[in-house]
């Protein structure tokens, strides 16, 4: 069972996936990355001094069979970027997240068939209309949309398709252990009861703080085969999305502001 060994690494906040990345390609196994010495992992090069050295000093006051066994106890479901059945979209982009927790039923997600919803939190009448008409013409058909669950307009994708009986994908900037914002706990629930999942690549007690909203952008844009921008102001976290889209070589759709 290497799965714990994923989840001990993810437990250590501080480490970006790039890190663990990185010591999983070297050794191959991620149990002996995470057992590894110093004098071995200081011959890995382009790893981070201070993150080795936060690594170094934590990973022994980690209980790896509690901090597994908390998982599990929430009912959270677990893939790692060694699973087979990891998402093969997202293990093209740059950066990919070595784990996805997630509550609910992956296998109703059509991955071959995801697209992304992202937009302003202060989304305009003309905005929300405009979506409404797109996501119509999606009625009943196996397309699964992804989006933030924040406010605005990721909030409606996910509405929008429920009532168009899609699949959706919500991805928080957070462990699961958190709703937010706390105003759409009612769809979080309800996208987990039957209508796909509610992820995140943090383990579950991980406060969603203003740092993780742009990280988690790149697993919403690289879930997906194009993104959807509805109307993104300069310097917003949905214009991020549309320039991670590009460089992650996928598919840019645009409903422009008036």
């Amino acid at each position: 069972m290497k799965t714990k060994y994923w989840v001990a690494f993810s437990y250590l906040v501080n480490l970006e996936s790039e890190f663990v990345q990185k010591l999983y390609e070297h050794f191959g196994d991620i149990e002996r990355a995470f057992f590894a010495s110093e004098a071995e992992l200081r011959e890995i090069e382009g790893l981070n001094p201070k993150k080795l050295k936060y690594f170094l000093e934590n990973r022994n006051n980690i209980n790896i069979e509690n901090v597994y066994e908390e998982v599990l106890k929430r009912d959270i479901k677990v893939i790692t970027f060694d699973n087979e059945n990891y998402p093969k979209l997202l293990r093209e982009i740059y950066n990919p997240p070595m784990i996805l927790y997630y509550k609910g039923d992956l296998s109703i997600c059509n991955l071959d068939k995801t697209l992304a919803v992202v937009g302003s939190r202060r989304c305009s009448f003309n905005g929300k209309e405009s979506l409404k008409r797109v996501m119509k013409d999606l009625l009943n058909t196996d397309l699964c949309i992804v989006s933030g669950l924040a406010t605005g307009i990721d909030t409606l994708s996910h509405q929008l398709a429920i009532e168009n009986n899609l699949s959706t994908i919500g991805v928080i900037a957070g462990g699961l252990d958190f709703v937010y914002p706390a105003s759409n706990r009612k769809l979080y629930e309800e996208i987990i009861a039957k209508h796909g999942v509610v992820m995140s690549e943090y383990y579950p007690t991980v406060e969603p703080i203003k740092f993780l909203f742009p990280q988690r952008n790149r697993i919403v844009t690289g879930l997906s085969y194009g993104t959807l921008v509805v109307e993104a102001a300069i310097q917003s976290g949905a214009l991020i999305s549309a320039n991670l889209t590009l460089e992650q070589g996928r598919e840019l759709l645009c409903i422009p502001g008036l």
